[in-house]
């Protein structure tokens, strides 16, 4: 039997997530089944949970978790793994769960050099900050600024734009200012006069700016720095009046970019181009307590799950 976590109804997680026994997955032609090690826990979650992102009764129970990593334990011959490899799944469907079933193009090996761990907590964020700095064609003439910059998704956009040869400048508390430096970027506070300070932390003018905070504040201050075309936002969904570039993975490009970010993600990790910074770690029985912190003001890096 496998355990796994679910949502019983839609509200507050303490109230509706529920550890339940099932058969373990087999694998399909094509699937892999992966014996789970860790899985990230993702604000797409916590919203799917309290019912932010919609209410479906006929949904419910919600499976949960959209990336893990973890070893083989199943699969068919000539599908590309054996039994053993460490793997990452993204994207993954259930991921917090003993066992998982994916198919074979949502598995991906982790690199030597990468522990698991980073890797459970790593895609899921990863290609979307690729998806961003994709879209804007980010290049050594660009002057970037990152709303959100030592988040999740923010701090890879950094990283990925810095290695692009463009010069980036990020928003954060001050408290994540000299993590900001080390990641590459001059960092500025996301309170006060944002497109000033900008202006006092670089010497050129911004060219473009990825947004992964979302508020009203980011956003006004975005467009007086570039031409609304050239702002790329996650979470601004309010905001698509203004002419914004909003990315949900849904479009063809970006799913071509998404696609396309999964091995040199691996491979930064590997090599240490990329971190990530793991804020704690929960059991599925724990989980609950994890949903409650993610919601609400945490320490910077990833909330795993370990099975």
């Amino acid at each position: 039997m496998t355990r796994r976590l679910v949502a019983t109804d839609y509200g507050s997680p303490a109230a509706v997530l529920a550890v339940i026994d099932e058969a373990d997955p087999t694998a399909g032609d094509g699937q892999v089944v992966v014996a789970v090690t860790a899985a990230g826990l993702n604000p797409f979650d916590v919203k799917r949970v309290t019912g932010d992102m919609g209410v479906k009764q006929s949904a419910l129970p919600l499976v949960l978790g959209g990336e893990a990593a973890g070893t083989v334990v199943e699969t068919e011959s000539g599908i590309g793994f054996a039994v053993g490899d460490r793997v990452a799944v993204y994207p993954a469907a259930g991921a917090f769960a003993e066992r998982i079933v994916a198919a074979a193009d949502a598995v991906h090996r982790i690199p030597d050099g990468a522990s698991s761990d980073a890797a459970a907590g790593l895609l899921l964020a990863g290609v979307t900050a690729y998806d961003t700095v994709a879209t804007l064609d980010v290049g050594p003439d660009d002057v970037v600024l990152v709303h959100g910059g030592s988040g999740a998704v923010g701090s890879i956009a950094v990283v990925l734009a810095a290695e692009r040869g463009a010069r980036v400048v990020a928003t954060a508390s001050p408290t994540n200012h000299d993590h900001l430096r080390d990641l590459g970027a001059a960092p500025i506070s996301y309170d006060g006069d944002i497109p000033a300070a900008a202006r006092d932390a670089v010497p050129d003018a911004v060219t473009a700016v990825i947004d992964t905070a979302g508020t009203d504040a980011a956003i006004d201050a975005s467009l007086q720095l570039v031409p609304p075309d050239r702002i790329v936002s996650i979470a601004a969904w309010g905001r698509a009046g203004d002419g914004i570039v909003l990315l949900n993975g849904s479009s063809a490009d970006s799913r071509v970019h998404r696609r396309a970010a999964v091995v040199p993600l691996l491979d930064a990790l590997a090599d240490g181009r990329i971190s990530v910074d793991v804020a704690g770690t929960f059991s599925l029985d724990d989980a609950p307590q994890a949903f409650t912190a993610l919601a609400g003001r945490h320490p910077r890096g990833k909330y795993l799950i370990k099975p």
